[in-house]
């Protein structure tokens, strides 16, 4: 039978691998870039998988003072697809890091989900 004080310490160096698989996967979810689109392209915008945005395209057909709500609503919506996008991204890289640690699917640990 393990000590406690051999039980607690592996308790904390697999708390120790978790922060460090975490903030790699933070770091990777930032490197991956997804795209955002709206208007059948007239918009774009780019994001990182953890949500940073990236850059935004604006086809000049729509830069007219009279488009001004609908250029609004399509920046909405492409943001909207990208942060969608992006938070596909990161769940997919999560269960990953779950899968790695051999945890089971769906297990719910703040700061993995």
């Amino acid at each position: 039978m393990k000590s406690m004080e051999e039980m607690l310490k592996a308790a904390q160096e697999a708390a120790e691998k978790i922060q460090t698989q975490m903030n790699e996967t933070q770091a990777k979810l930032d490197a991956i870039e997804v795209e955002g689109v709206a208007g059948g392209g007239l918009v774009k915008i780019r994001a990182s998988a953890k949500g940073r945005i990236l850059g935004l395209a604006i086809d000049e057909s729509l830069l007219k003072p009279e488009e001004k709500q609908m250029v609004e609503d399509l920046v909405t919506a492409a943001f909207n697809d990208a942060r969608g996008k992006a938070d596909r991204v990161a769940n997919e890289e999560m269960q990953k890091v779950q899968a790695g640690m051999g945890l089971p699917p769906g297990l719910n640990i703040p700061g993995l989900s």
